[in-house]
């Protein structure tokens, strides 16, 4: 019915079909089916739905009639009446409602209107058959001018098409399908999409999502419902469709998936992989709601921790997160992993102007405040934490009092709660938080001591008192390891006084572990709450999902901004592999004629960031060895040994230097390079945190976590790695305050990108590309040249020509004839394998602009896919013949135990009728035996009794 609305007019060039037999119809056999209902109800008549039939032949006809009514309105509004209601809900309305008329009857002719009402004439017995309708004179007053009308009709279409108001679609699902591909073409089809909500697009299997900045309704369960198992073409393009296309390609290929989200910050990634994850908990029906509820509340609970505001973005990932959902092998979710990796800590204890902290810490400031608890994790209620101080908030009420914060809490709570963290753990979790903050309000003041050496005081005690009561440890301690630190020489000890802006350092130094090691615990305790049984997990399928922070370039860029940015350099490096370099590599061994396709490569660019041992971070290591080096020394290392087109030096601009990413030029600044990269944390404050009497805390430093949840302990403390030696039976301080060499932030950043890669590659890859419509994060505005940047740098075009030109699937000749040989062969056959089987299908399939390789089929994207359709259909009508056989087989087999049941039946009765005549036979003889022994003792009696009546008589005589 839906394929009869005015927007699917236009391809029958003019003409309509009015009537289309079999609107509303009943089964006359429910024998092995499910269901009986049939049709769909907003073009039902009343009558039908109250089931009120006749015998006579009209019946059927004024149906008809009633349903011509409705398509009527439907070509004149668009939508059938109560389009927008469930079917349920319209089954309940249509016997109830009054007639349904035209929206607005006075735009229409009154000859239009008449109709439509004689049409939709309530009583069935007084509605006009189709015969009589075409009296009318809404039909009459067209007679001979059918050619004339359906000609105006098909100019009105062609001049609304160019007009661009009126077409089948006013954008193209596919860019890959467009006849003319440059930049203007694609980016006016994103833009027409945009203005019509539609925020995704296709390019051949790649998806587009553009962020709408605003809650846009295609998410509800109903949307949900269309995408599951659903041929791509049959709905708009959607992320829902990825997740099914990630989901299917697993249980179809027994194989795992991986789903890159990729754009710059602010683009809609991390919204991108929470519908990622819900659609693929709907699809993986977990076999207990708590699983699927625990897995859609991770996201939100890593998120707290994980992300914070920026300049750009209000919800910007701060981390790098790989969701990993296992599946069993027939498709059901039991279980996920989280691996985070690249924390931004040095956010803790500073942000650039304009930006906030992480967001749990004004989750916890709002939440504890509504529930008087601020004393108790001694947080004032006045002056922010210096942590906290910036523009946005200059009092404390101003985040106390804000109603976002507050629910968040409470809903931050709840996932604890859901995901299995105890009431202990969680009171755990606020006390670090609230020590993280209260360390950052230690205060240092300088001392001159007698022999002239700069020492440091702390000058407010009582924020060190609050830090060391919630940290479970001595005052006294946690000061002097602040303000002094010892230095091993010769076996000897030596005690040295830390300067103020020392002191500070290890201050920071200090919240900035404590908050990195608890969000490390925090993943590592939702991987072993979520992990799936151990007879689950074994042969089981991942689709690993990665939301990783985008492209920036600020005003200014600091060390967390190239870190960032050489990750997102390794993601697209990834996509040009896949959809570029390994594709056309393939092709030449197979020796399949392709097109070469132009791209930028940019693994010239990742060598100048990570090759060894002149590579950017090799160069930022090395210097971080050196105790006198500093940011001006590092720049000119860099000016000195990056020989590449890539990098540049700004003239008369110190601490300053350029990089030309794929992205666009950014320029950073060095200051801080080399403290943040050392990141150095003192092994008196380890020892002494080590000391808490809080299990939690001392876990932190006392269990070297891994990022990823397995064995990669080398990875996980970016300072501490030299602690892995037990020095407790030395009394020696650790080789951490001596030594240079413990693991810097630019090696453990190596490290991570090996270990995502390693992720990555495991699966077959399906790319998200999300896009930033404009700077201003406004809804409704589409910024063509912001867009065109995006587009250019994520080589989209050339990935539409790609994806038209090229075959983006590669199956093994075997492989192939075992998953679609039913299409061709009965499923008794063994077709061998060998390009003529694999040609035998194709053909039959009626596929075109496929290629066979030496030992693979090359099909475009969408082969694939109706392949799959076909063998569904195959299977489908297979398993409905399977279907009616085993009914018939059932039915037979009934019928002979029935038979069976009657002729045991008549054998028992009539076994136990003979027991019973025989037993009442046996009963009536052995009563005629009783009656004779009765009559003989009577007899006698009466003989006797006679004999000593003459006896007594005698005597008398």
């Amino acid at each position: 019915g839906r394929g009869m609305t005015r927007h699917r007019m236009v391809p029958f060039r003019g003409t309509l079909p009015l009537v289309l037999p079999g609107v509303s119809a009943q089964l006359t056999s429910t024998r092995l089916r499910r269901n009986t209902s049939v049709g769909t109800p907003f073009w039902m008549a009343p009558e039908v739905i109250a089931c009120e039939q006749q015998l006579d032949s009209s019946y059927d006809a004024r149906c008809d009639a009633w349903s011509l009514g409705i398509t009527a309105i439907e070509l004149g509004d668009g939508d059938p009446p109560l389009a927008d209601l469930h079917p349920m809900r319209a089954l309940f309305k249509i016997p109830r409602n009054p007639p349904p008329t035209l929206q607005q009857p006075e735009l229409w002719s009154s000859e239009f209107n008449d109709f439509i009402n004689k049409c939709l004439t309530k009583d069935y017995e007084k509605r006009p058959t189709v015969s009589s309708l075409l009296q009318h004179d809404f039909i009459k007053q067209i007679e001979g001018k059918e050619n004339v009308l359906q000609r105006q009709l098909m100019e009105f279409i062609d001049v609304h098409q160019q007009m661009g108001a009126v077409s089948l679609y006013l954008y193209v699902d596919d860019l890959a399908t467009l006849e003319v591909l440059d930049e203007n073409t694609v980016t006016e089809q994103l833009q027409k999409s945009y203005a019509k909500d539609q925020i995704y697009t296709y390019v051949g299997d790649i998806l587009i999502a553009v962020n709408p900045f605003r809650n846009v309704d295609i998410y509800s369960s109903q949307h949900s419902k269309l995408y599951i198992g659903a041929k791509r073409t049959a709905n708009p393009p959607h992320i829902f469709a990825v997740a099914d296309i990630g989901y299917q390609s697993m249980v179809t290929y027994n194989s795992d998936q991986c789903i890159v989200i990729s754009g710059e910050s602010g683009a809609g990634k991390t919204q991108s992989a929470h519908l990622l994850v819900q659609q693929l908990t709907v699809l993986g029906k977990a076999n207990n709601r708590t699983l699927q509820e625990k897995i859609l509340q991770v996201n939100n609970l890593v998120e707290a921790f994980g992300n914070a505001g920026t300049i750009i973005n209000d919800n910007s990932s701060r981390f790098g997160k790989y969701l990993e959902m296992k599946f069993t092998c027939g498709g059901t979710v039991v279980g996920a992993q989280i691996s985070e990796y690249l924390l931004e800590k040095s956010r803790v204890v500073h942000q650039a102007v304009g930006e906030k902290n992480f967001h749990i810490f004004y989750y916890i400031y709002a939440g504890l405040a509504e529930k008087k608890k601020l004393a108790h994790y001694k947080l004032p209620e006045y002056r922010p934490p210096r942590y906290l101080q910036n523009d946005h908030f200059r009092i404390v009420q101003d985040f106390m009092n804000n109603s976002f914060y507050k629910s968040q809490f409470e809903l931050i709570e709840q996932c604890f709660k859901v995901i299995g963290f105890t009431l202990e753990e969680l009171g755990s979790v606020y006390s670090v938080l609230a020590a993280i903050l209260n360390v950052g309000n230690i205060e240092f003041s300088a001392v001159v001591s007698e022999h002239m050496i700069d020492k440091s005081n702390i000058s407010n005690p009582v924020a060190l008192e609050n830090c060391a009561s919630l940290l479970c440890i001595q005052a006294d301690e946690l000061q002097e390891a602040l303000t002094s630190h010892c230095v091993v020489t010769r076996g000897e000890t030596i005690i040295r006084p830390n300067t103020v802006e020392k002191a500070t350092d290890v201050r920071d130094a200090m919240a900035k572990a404590l908050y990195g090691r608890l969000f490390s615990w925090i993943v590592n305790r939702i991987n072993t709450l979520l992990k799936p049984d151990k007879h689950l997990s074994d042969d089981g399928l991942n689709i690993g999902i990665l939301d990783i922070f985008g492209f920036e370039n600020f005003k200014k860029n600091s060390f967390e901004q190239l870190c960032i940015n050489i990750a997102n350099e390794q993601i697209q490096f990834y996509f040009n592999q896949h959809v570029f370099a390994w594709e056309q590599n393939e092709y030449l061994y197979e020796g399949v004629d392709a097109r070469v396709i132009e791209y930028e490569d940019n693994r010239p660019l990742l060598d100048m960031f990570l090759q060894k041992p002149m590579g950017l971070l090799s160069l930022l290591d090395e210097e971080s060895r050196f105790p006198q080096a500093t940011d001006q020394t590092l720049v000119e290392k860099f000016e000195d040994n990056l020989k590449s087109k890539y990098f540049w030096r700004p003239k008369r601009v110190d601490l300053t230097f350029g990089i030309y990413h794929y992205a666009g030029k950014v320029l950073y600044n060095a200051s801080g390079f080399l403290a943040k990269n050392r990141d150095t944390l003192p092994a008196d404050i380890v020892l002494l945190l080590r000391s808490s009497e809080n299990n939690l805390i001392r876990q932190l430093v006392t269990h070297p976590l891994t990022k990823t949840g397995i064995a990669i302990v080398v990875i996980f403390l970016l300072s501490f790695s030299s602690l892995h030696t037990d020095h407790r039976d030395t009394g020696h301080h650790p080789r951490e305050t001596t030594s240079m060499k413990t693991q810097t932030v630019a090696s453990y950043f190596r490290y991570s990108l090996m270990d995502l890669l390693s992720k990555m590659v495991v699966g077959q890859p399906h790319f998200v590309r999300c896009i930033k419509p404009n700077n201003d994060r406004q809804a409704n505005k589409f910024d063509k040249e912001k867009v065109l940047v995006q587009l250019r740098y994520t080589g989209i075009l050339e990935t539409a020509r790609i994806r038209r030109q090229g075959y983006s699937h590669r199956i093994l000749f075997a492989n192939f004839i075992k998953r679609y040989y039913l299409i061709c062969y009965k499923t008794n056959d063994d077709p061998p394998v060998s390009p003529e089987t694999c040609a035998a299908i194709l053909e039959k399939a009626h596929l075109d602009n496929w290629v066979l390789g030496k030992t693979k089929v090359f099909l475009k994207y969408y082969h694939v896919e109706q392949l799959n359709l076909m063998r569904k259909e195959t299977v489908d009508r297979i398993i409905l013949i399977q279907a009616y056989v085993r009914g018939w087989l059932g039915s037979r087999r009934y019928k002979k135990i029935k038979e069976q049941r009657e002729q045991s039946a008549i054998k028992i009765q009539s076994a136990y009728r003979g027991f019973v005549a025989r037993k009442e036979y046996q009963n009536a003889k052995h009563n005629q035996k009783i009656e004779k022994y009765i009559i003989r003792l009577q007899a006698s009696k009466n003989c006797l009794l006679s004999w000593f009546l003459m006896f007594y008589r005698n005597k008398i005589r």
